[in-house]
């Protein structure tokens, strides 16, 4: 096996598919994680209280999210029918790149445009992965998923990183990029060096989906090729009335439901518990940047370990590390243990997460592959919602929150 098998990217439509990952984590980092909340709350939300600002960032998130679980099934359905993901998936990205661009002209007070397009922004990208993903059992052969997968997300981990470097670079020395600093600013040239990230944003995610486009075949439509809203609907009603026949898919996404909620409470709440412990911005950053660039050989050894123990046992593995860190969360007290937790998580979050898409792919018909990552997307969604209930019930219960960090463990033990 050569070096480009054992990391599952041995064939040019593989790697073509891998770069999606490696162009939409641009915006996922920037846009969703790092970048962006922190824009929303200190300029587009300047005049409201810190808590409300927050609180209409939050209303934005949870809005994008339930949009995109309900049209997400609908949406893989018509891409199946009509043999259209390639359209859909181009659709979703031009309304992705639009509206992140769009984001260069919010000023100070914008929070109402910044909360729209945050929406648009988090619903498009959210649809394009349920095409993306769904071209997994197409590119890839059953033996190779785990590794293609696994490929994909490390490729997402380098994209990500690199331009968040880069964006945090210009933002912190605008003077070593001919970018205006000082302290004798207009407000419109003091966040100029932030705007112009999210325009990076919308040309990176453009140039580097363009080989998908390029080298990753349109697969047969499973109907007549029309775009058919009755007829998506009636497969999908179809479909709930066979998901008997497709157990161990069903099996999966319950097990997906829980344990992807424990991973994606401890990504959203790490930063908010390292704050209250009072570890400063510049730290939370740096642990941003070590879980994306440790995230990168480990999730390509995932992908090589599942190869030779299963994705199951890999998974398995990963949710015994993910238990580690909660314990470990809940003895932190100093800014290295914040580090040290960050290298933990990057060790395991991209391999578990891509072990489960290749995982699921491997247990669904193949022609049908849109269609059911459409219901991929809805638990992968609705896995948000109870871990973060769950950790603010217990901080109003117990008054602390390390009894919560450490709550999270329950997700996975179940």
């Amino acid at each position: 096996m050569t070096f480009l098998e054992r990391l599952g990217l041995h064939r040019k439509e593989l790697r073509a598919w891998a770069m999606y990952d490696w162009a939409n984590s641009a915006m996922v980092t920037i846009i969703v994680t790092a970048v962006f909340p922190i824009y929303f709350s200190k300029v587009a939300g300047a005049g409201l209280a810190p808590a409300v600002a927050t609180q209409h960032l939050a209303t934005a998130t949870t809005l994008g999210l339930v949009l995109i679980a309900v049209l997400s099934p609908i949406m893989g359905a018509i891409a199946d029918r009509a043999g259209i993901k390639k359209r859909l998936l181009g659709l979703a990205l031009g309304v992705g790149v639009l509206t992140v661009g769009l984001m260069f002209f919010i000023e100070r007070g914008d929070w109402k445009l910044a909360a729209a397009l945050f929406v648009l922004a988090n619903i498009a990208v959210n649809a394009s992965f349920v095409c993306y993903d769904s071209f997994l059992p197409h590119v890839a052969r059953k033996h190779e998923m785990d590794r293609v997968s696994s490929a994909g997300y490390a490729l997402g981990y380098i994209g990500g990183g690199l331009l968040l470097a880069f964006a945090l670079a210009w933002i912190q020395r605008p003077e070593w990029f001919g970018l205006p600093s000082g302290t004798d600013l207009t407000p419109s040239q003091q966040t100029l060096p932030t705007r112009l990230s999210f325009l990076a944003v919308a040309v990176w995610w453009t140039v580097f989906s363009i080989p998908l486009f390029r080298h990753v075949r349109e697969p047969p439509a499973t109907g007549d090729g029309r775009v058919d809203l009755g007829g998506a609907f009636r497969e999908l009603g179809h479909t709930f009335r066979r998901l008997g026949r497709f157990k161990q898919a069903v099996l999966m996404l319950v097990a997906f439901l829980v344990y992807n909620d424990g991973i994606g409470t401890i990504i959203r709440m790490a930063g908010i518990y390292g704050a209250e412990l009072g570890i400063d911005s510049g730290r939370l950053i740096a642990a941003i940047m070590i879980t994306q660039f440790v995230g990168v050989p480990f999730a390509f050894l995932f992908g090589m370990g599942a190869n030779r123990i299963g994705a199951k046992r890999a998974i398995f593995g990963g949710l015994l590390v993910y238990g580690g860190i909660t314990i470990f969360g809940y003895y932190m007290t100093t800014a290295t243990h914040f580090l040290i937790l960050a290298l933990l998580v990057g060790m395991v979050q991209g391999g578990t997460q891509a072990l489960s898409r290749s995982l699921f792919a491997s247990m669904i018909p193949k022609q049908r592959s849109a269609e059911f990552f459409g219901f991929f997307a809805v638990v992968e969604k609705f896995a948000g919602i109870l871990g973060p209930l769950m950790f603010s019930l217990m901080i109003n219960a117990t008054g602390s929150s390390r009894n919560a960090i450490l709550a999270v463990i329950a997700f996975f033990l179940v």
